[in-house]
């Protein structure tokens, strides 16, 4: 294991975290708040520590998918721990737990959250807030790559396939390098129209910043206590375009921009997304209908949640707690759908669904057709073996984690509605759940035990399961921790095919 160069990465993340942290001390500079000096204290020490360890590089700089999840995990934990500090040492979120939550729901764009009420917060405390939604959206790896290249070959394509959502990850272009890049320059063109269009229709500036942060990262942190509610319905219509674009796989914009728009609207995954959004909006809207009273009021609010809930953004603009069951059930179908592959929304992924209906659909045939042999296909292209069965692998696994958690959380006393969504609502990246954990409501009253159950959900959804449980695995802890063993990159090939 080549254990040099995870401390060496793990050096340049804390390092741009640090650096990323001047954003809310100039925040804190303009609007005359004095806690944004914790923003400096705790930038310094990321900074410092992380020169500290990444002043050389390692001689080897090779490593496969093994230390590519090793890495990917451990530097999700540590941009939380440290990305906590500056609520706990500044009093506005005073207990670790609480403020620890908050972080890891930041970073992995959950927007679920312990804060009863969220407009007491120091603007600078709220600009981070958002921002940890916008820097987790695409993949703090991911920017690393961006912003400060490696050596190593294959090196590169092994931390995004540890990080990067989906079934598969594959390259735009054929370095790895200019990938990152070309998502970032998206990433960061589409984020500068939404904050332009959400200002120009008469949001603040600061507003528009950090509802854009929340929407580009499909997270959902608010800097208002009803979220979106009070902002006009235009602004809603804007914010809830813009939810439904950023949970569209990144390929598409990719192929409209450098190939053949035709091409992009030809993805079976992006016309499946749109149209499930489509569908589901127009069911809520004749459900709801009787309570609103109105056609275009009752749309509004059916695409706006639709929007929100399957991009696993979080933002709300009624209590769909109290909507009939049958759009509540709607909404659940949707947390566990999740946006397209390689967007920045969670959930279990449009693609991995229509891949597991395809798979299904062939296994009837053959019991019609026992002698006829058919291949999947997706987008008019034979899917690999490996790419089912990692499917089939990470539903599974899914299965297990999710059951897992439901039973954890249940053991604390809660109602089995609060309990069965606040885990789907944490594993699938939505924040919001029902009952107790419903939009207007928040996750404060949970004990620490269920508390940290659904920081260890949060995680592990973000990173697709694996890169988090394969840091807990006992012979991978032992091979990590044992002293004087190897720190070459050799051994590692085993991992490299996952």
């Amino acid at each position: 294991m080549n254990r040099r160069m995870i401390v060496y990465l793990l050096g340049r993340v804390l390092f741009i975290e640090g650096a990323l942290m001047l954003l809310p001390t100039l925040c804190a500079l303009i609007y005359r708040e004095r806690c944004g000096l914790w923003f400096v204290a705790v930038g310094a020490l990321c900074c410092l520590i992380g020169l500290a360890v990444s002043r050389r590089e390692p001689a080897d700089p090779v490593f496969y998918l093994k230390e590519g999840c090793i890495v990917t995990a451990l530097s999700w934990l540590l941009i939380s721990i440290f990305g906590a500090l500056p609520f706990v040492l500044s009093g506005a979120i005073p207990s670790f737990t609480d403020a620890l939550f908050e972080t890891v729901s930041g970073f992995t764009t959950t927007g679920a959250s312990i804060l009863p009420a969220v407009e007491p917060l120091p603007r600078c405390m709220l600009f981070w807030r958002s921002f940890t939604h916008w820097v987790g959206g695409m993949g703090v790896l991911v920017f690393l790559l961006a912003i400060m290249p490696i050596h190593g070959g294959g090196s590169h394509f092994n931390l995004m396939r540890a990080e990067s959502p989906g079934p598969s990850v594959g390259k735009l272009v054929p370095k790895v390098l200019s990938t990152a890049r070309i998502l970032y320059y998206i990433y960061i063109v589409l984020t500068a129209i939404n904050v332009a269009l959400l200002f120009i229709g008469g949001m603040p500036l600061f507003d528009a910043l950090t509802t854009a942060f929340g929407t580009a990262g499909t997270g959902g942190f608010g800097i208002k206590n009803d979220s979106l509610a009070s902002y006009g319905i235009h602004l809603q219509w804007i914010t809830g375009i813009f939810m439904m674009l950023f949970g569209i796989n990144f390929n598409a914009y990719f192929l409209v921009l450098y190939d053949s728009p035709k091409k992009a609207f030809k993805m079976e995954e992006v016309r499946a997304y749109l149209a499930v959004i489509l569908v589901s909006t127009v069911l809520i809207t004749l459900n709801i209908l009787p309570q609103v009273s109105d056609v275009f009021p009752a749309l509004t609010q059916a695409f706006f949640q639709v929007s929100s809930i399957i991009t696993t953004t979080g933002f709300s603009t009624v209590d769909f707690n109290a909507w009939p069951s049958f759009s509540k059930a709607i909404l659940v179908v949707l947390v566990f759908c999740g946006a397209c592959a390689g967007s920045t929304g969670g959930g279990i992924k449009v693609s991995r669904l229509l891949l597991l209906a395809k798979a299904s659909l062939n296994e009837f045939r053959a019991y019609l057709h026992p002698r006829s042999v058919r291949t999947i296909k997706l987008d008019g292209r034979a899917v690999e073996r490996e790419t089912l069965h990692s499917v089939y692998v990470f539903c599974a696994v899914y299965f297990f984690v999710f059951c897992g958690s439901t039973l954890l959380v249940l053991l604390e006393g809660v109602d089995l509605v609060t309990g069965f969504t606040a885990v789907a609502a944490t594993i699938n990246n939505i924040g919001p759940g029902l009952n107790a954990v419903g939009p207007a409501a928040n996750y404060g009253q949970l004990t620490i035990l269920t508390k940290y159950v659904l920081i260890f959900d949060m995680l592990a959804g973000r990173l697709e399961l694996f890169p988090l449980l394969l840091l807990l695995h006992p012979s991978l802890l032992k091979e990590l921790l044992r002293p004087g063993a190897s720190a070459s990159g050799k051994g590692g090939e085993s991992y490299a095919g996952r």
